[in-house]
């Protein structure tokens, strides 16, 4: 696809010299080619398992403007429909999550079975003098599905690479979300429903914070001063900050990139819910199994990151995972699915619940500086004169460092270090680097680049 004069063109991205056109934000012509490009093509988070648990179990989710039915068929069997009728489009299902035997449309009655087929049609004897063909008009269910440690993922395009594949080595940082906190495979579940509000600004605004915006000299000197962290005091991560090395880590072929602190192999980790003695040795005890389990990798603890293009991950309390829906070029509406881990005693559930309502949301004091920060900026940016100057993303560059090792452990990506820097713009070069390789590219074999570099070894 030849992109016209007003929508993409080459240029607009230069990761090369830090600098992002403010039109790949506000560009009508821009998002729509998005839609296309980005979101019928790569992989997108749609839920939890432990959100359907049984058969007939549904939630309805949504995959870039789409929404799409996560429900579970009367087998077991886990599947993701596009929640849109056959017959003239109407939703077939209005309800958030529920459980049913059969989805049915309101207008005019077309039904379906939670594994997709049409079962029933008003008149198919009298009106379609039973020679519809029930069989070719079943729900539109994506080509392609992987549930991942109790995550379910999905991708609209059937000659994307297998989820895992997509990931490569970041599956590893995605884990840091997903496992238990004593290092258990995919011991966490979803606690709660999941909190939706709608912001003001681009979706990319929130993807870039979380891919590591450490630059927050500004934005949460408030929280910090009031200790909204877990504890009750101090800086949410202080013992972290003054311990660890502090990394940024980007996957340039596949765009994805995160944070994560990296501590030294001779100390401990530092204690941390001081405030509550069963809270307190509950994650002491989880420290203690996961040094067993994971070894030297227990060193590396996460933080914010991102998997390309608009799925948030936040491993440290508050444990969440995020997606950014695309609601037009000016607007996100943001889903917030909160994790603890399955084993947690019920003590140790509520006072993370309690934390987490705290912090994140749109009633949580952090989330609020940052939604006021992406509000006003995408304002300040749609103005003629403004689309005329980009933004800058300079910080770190060439600073970067393709094998990086600490004491002996190995981090996979590409780092760079900001224990000293303080802050750098590495992971979000990254993300732009990819979006554009996205909007430029006519298929997976060009995208799929480490692929040619496998072949070539």
């Amino acid at each position: 696809m030849t992109a016209g004069k007003h929508g993409y063109r080459n240029g607009l991205v230069d990761p090369n010299a830090g600098r992002i056109s403010r039109e790949i934000f506000v560009n009508e012509e821009i998002y729509r080619e998005e839609l296309e490009r980005l979101f019928a093509r790569a992989w997108l988070f749609v839920g939890h398992e432990s959100q359907i648990p049984k058969p007939g179990d549904f939630f309805v989710s949504g995959m870039g403007e789409e929404s799409v039915i996560l429900c579970r068929d009367r087998a077991g069997k886990v599947h993701v429909f596009l929640n849109s009728c056959r017959h003239r489009g109407m939703k077939v299902c209005r309800y958030d999550e529920g459980s049913t035997p059969v989805f049915t449309c309101p207008y005019h009655g077309w039904s379906y079975g939670t594994d997709g087929k049409l079962v029933g049609v008003p008149y198919f004897r009298e009106a379609y003098h039973e020679k519809l063909d029930k069989s070719q008009w079943g729900l539109v269910e994506v080509p392609q599905l992987c549930v991942y440690k109790g995550t379910v993922w999905a991708s609209w395009d059937p000659s994307a690479p297998p989820f895992l594949e997509y990931l490569g080595d970041f599956v590893r940082y995605l884990d840091l979300t997903l496992d238990g906190w004593d290092g258990s495979e995919g011991g966490t579940e979803i606690l709660g429903g999941i909190q939706k509000w709608l912001i003001p600004c681009n979706w990319k605004f929130p993807a870039e914070n979380f891919c590591g915006d450490s630059y927050h000299n500004i934005s949460h000197r408030s929280v910090d001063l009031v200790g909204i962290g877990p504890s009750g005091s101090g800086r949410r991560d202080l013992q972290e900050r003054l311990m660890a090395r502090r990394l940024h880590v980007a996957f340039y072929d596949r765009g994805h990139q995160t944070g994560v602190y990296l501590f030294p192999n001779d100390r401990p980790m530092p204690p941390s819910y001081q405030h509550s003695p069963v809270v307190s040795e509950y994650f002491a005890h989880c420290e203690e199994e996961r040094r067993k389990k994971r070894g030297e990798w227990a060193r590396v603890i996460g933080s914010p990151g991102e998997i390309f293009p608009n799925t948030a991950l936040h491993p440290r309390q508050p444990r969440t995972i995020a997606v950014w829906h695309p609601r037009g070029p000016h607007q996100t509406e943001v889903w917030r699915w909160y994790m603890v881990d399955s084993a947690a005693p019920p003590e140790v559930k509520d006072f993370l619940r309690d934390y987490y309502i705290r912090y994140s949301g749109p009633a949580g004091m952090t989330e609020q500086d940052d939604m006021e920060n992406w509000n006003y900026a995408h304002a300040a940016s749609r103005g003629t004169i403004a689309r005329r100057y980009p933004y800058s993303y300079e910080q770190g560059l060439g600073f970067e460092t393709e094998r990086y090792e600490w004491q002996g452990l190995h981090i996979p990506g590409t780092v760079m270090d900001i224990t000293e820097a303080k802050s750098s713009e590495h992971n979000l070069r990254n993300l732009y680097r990819r979006w554009a390789e996205f909007m430029e590219a006519e298929s997976w074999d060009e995208l799929a680049t480490w692929r040619v570099a496998r072949a070539a070894e």
